[in-house]
């Protein structure tokens, strides 16, 4: 096992220094000149040289790569081109907002969508099964900023039950519990409906399998049949679809901390966009990159552990 991590480890790297590479390349194709985008189309062609100069935007391309890189390396995400304040010092305060909501969103999706999978898989074409189908295809067809919108409606301003907006502040446990759940569960929601869906045709398959014939024969409890058998034979596809979805929720995270207005990452994003600020706009979509591995990776050694065969 030990062997099989470092190796996932060591591709990691590689696919992380690749995207990164496609981030740089993207934010310095974008029409405009971040200069002129910092300083306004007013600016003296002096003060907008003087711009260029100090954000090296006068090197060649490769020389600003291998400065790119080495700041990396270093930790240094530069400054912010409106603010002039550390990009790092920014990040390191939404940073908790996003990582929070999207682990959380990711802990509902699995939680309630495997069991609601398997529920239905084996009540096959009864009641239970109908409601779960419909209720996992509606979730598949409401995007999350608007079932954001519908659960601050519902549960906001009608009962009144949780805040509407905002993140809370890190240092009061209640208040930023108070905060999360709403966000957290809009993105949860429209998880589960897709891990169910899979769950479900994932049990479904394996329960028509030989092994849970002769398991059955043996006179094995059904619910030992179920889970001890079956179930973890369709962990693998499980598995996968709850990666693919981890991946795009942190994707989904920026529309919904809009919505909910919270201080993370994909504010700080849409806001770095609007303001033209190119600094910003690559550090953050590095900090993204950087999720997207981890949680592949994570995905990978889960494969490694679920099933031994993988990891040989």
């Amino acid at each position: 096992m030990l062997k099989y991590i470092a190796q996932r480890l060591a591709l990691s790297i590689p696919v992380f220094l690749g995207v990164a590479t496609i981030v740089f390349l993207v934010v310095r194709v974008i029409p405009g000149d971040p200069a002129v985008a910092a300083l306004g189309d007013y600016a003296s062609k002096e003060a907008v040289d003087a711009l260029r100069q100090r954000m090296g935007l006068n090197e060649s391309l490769p020389v600003q790569y291998v400065r790119f890189l080495g700041s990396l390396v270093r930790g240094d995400l530069g400054k912010s081109m409106i603010t002039g304040s550390p990009i790092r010092d920014d990040i390191a305060h939404a940073l908790p907002y996003t990582i929070e909501l999207t682990v959380l969103a990711i802990l509902i999706g699995t939680f309630l969508g495997v069991p609601i999978g398997v529920y239905t898989a084996i009540r096959r074409n009864r009641l239970a099964d109908y409601i779960g189908r419909v209720l996992s295809l509606t979730g598949l067809s409401v995007p999350a900023f608007y079932l954001g919108i519908l659960l601050i409606l519902l549960l906001a301003i009608q009962f009144q039950w949780l805040p509407a907006t905002g993140g809370g502040g890190m240092d009061d446990l209640r208040e930023n519990i108070s905060h999360l759940i709403l966000p957290a569960l809009t993105l949860g929601l429209v998880m589960t409906a897709s891990v169910a869906r899979l769950a479900r045709s994932a049990m479904l398959n394996v329960l028509r399998h030989d092994y849970v014939r002769t398991a059955r024969a043996k006179g094995l409890k059904e619910r030992v049949v179920h889970l001890r058998h079956a179930l973890r034979s369709a962990l693998i596809p499980i598995i996968s679809v709850t990666g693919i979805w981890a991946v795009s929720l942190i994707g989904d995270s920026v529309t919904v901390e809009v919505v909910f207005a919270r201080p993370g990452l994909g504010k700080m994003m849409v806001g770095a966009i609007l303001q033209r600020d190119y600094t910003a706009l690559q550090s953050i979509m590095v900090i993204y990159t950087g999720f997207v591995v981890v949680i592949n990776l994570m995905i990978d050694l889960i494969y490694g552990w679920v099933d031994p065969r993988i990891r040989h």
